[in-house]
């Protein structure tokens, strides 16, 4: 079960990424937030995958969910660690902390999938 975890985060981590990447897109769709904060959520979310990746089993759940979120809330204290340039604004804080507990809870649902799919394998 640990390789298809693994090709799960994996796949859900360049989810992530891809809906950050479409945030113009989704911008039609959904206006400004989707400016604003969906490059947050979708960052958030695949940062949680990418520590999950990295380092699951070993931590847990809560303990992917805090370096993750320890990570993008850093990202937006040090104004994009130095090398990006970041708007502040007080709700990014708030998308960051969705982004990450979506992926949390992505991640219980598509354990349990998981572990039903193998069984009946």
């Amino acid at each position: 079960m640990n390789r298809y975890l693994r090709t799960r985060d994996l796949v859900l981590d360049l989810a992530g990424v891809l809906v950050l990447l479409m945030k113009g897109w989704f911008r039609g769709s959904i206006g400004d937030l989707a400016h604003s904060y969906l490059g947050n959520l979708a960052v958030s979310f695949s940062v949680y995958f990418l520590v999950s990746f990295a380092v699951a089993p070993r931590l847990g759940r809560l303990g992917i969910a805090a370096i993750a979120l320890i990570v993008v809330e850093a990202f937006e204290i040090t104004d994009g660690f130095g090398i990006m340039s970041n708007v502040h604004d007080p709700f990014d804080y708030l998308a960051n902390a969705l982004g990450v507990a979506l992926a949390w809870l992505v991640d219980i649902v598509s354990t349990r999938a998981i572990q039903v799919m193998t069984r009946s394998a």
